[in-house]
């Protein structure tokens, strides 16, 4: 397995999910600087490191973004990712500028097979639509989409709608990710966090139609003990 680094370029976000890990870090935090980021990228370089994922907060919002895929791009990174809720993906423009910079993964989210389900959790009105006409462009541009979706008690009986969905808009790659209780979710942990022992048929339900379409799929956060025969399913086995 090809080792990465994770770079936070800054923790300001469009979204203002009920589940977000961040918690108030866009409010105290200041976006790192594209000298900050170059310098840690030289030196994931310098250590034999192949690949990076820029994430944050939304890292679509940081005005230098392209220009640090590029500086990757030039230091030889082979895997350069971009993890975003996906709402600017939904411009062409900014997708071309990113493939033509060197990104070559794309990781949006969705939450929900429909608008209000998605909307709901995002608190962005509008933003299921921008994310999937963002899947859309970025398929269209020939680019690999692995999608993530936050598993909550709001749309775990989804799931295997949203599998559906997934599949239907040919991403490459989907991972169902049970909350995580930290930040944000920890606030409305009660409100928004299911029993494993309720969510996790659902999301073997999606994992069971991604896997009959060929389509790679994953959980996260998920005991193996409850993934009998989708334990290589486990994005665990992967990921620190």
């Amino acid at each position: 397995m090809k080792t990465r680094i994770d770079i936070k370029i800054g923790f300001a976000c469009n979204n203002h999910c009920d589940f977000c890990a961040q918690g108030d870090k866009r409010r105290v935090q200041e976006r790192r600087s594209l000298q900050d980021v170059t310098r840690d990228l030289e030196g994931a370089a310098a250590a034999g490191v192949q690949g990076v994922v820029f994430t944050g907060g939304e890292p679509s919002l940081h005005p230098d973004l392209v220009r640090a895929v590029a500086a990757a791009k030039g230091l030889g990174f082979t895997s350069i990712q971009i993890q975003s809720n996906g709402r600017m993906f939904a411009y062409a423009g900014f997708c071309a500028a990113l493939r033509e910079a060197g990104a070559n993964e794309f990781s949006p989210s969705l939450h929900g097979s429909r608008p209000e389900i998605h909307d709901g959790l995002t608190h962005a009105p509008g933003a299921w639509k921008q994310v999937v006409a963002g899947i859309q462009n970025l398929k269209r541009q020939g680019l690999f989409v692995l999608t993530n979706s936050v598993v909550t008690k709001q749309n775990f009986q989804d799931m295997p709608d949203l599998a559906r969905l997934l599949v239907r808009l040919g991403v490459d790659q989907f991972q169902l990710a049970f909350v995580h209780i930290v930040g944000t979710a920890a606030k409305n942990a009660q409100d928004i966090v299911p029993r494993k022992s309720e969510a996790v048929p659902y999301m073997l339900e999606g994992m069971s139609i991604g896997r009959a379409a060929g389509v790679r799929c994953y959980t996260e956060a998920v005991p193996y003990c409850l993934l009998p025969q989708y334990e290589d399913c486990a994005a665990e086995s992967m990921i620190p």
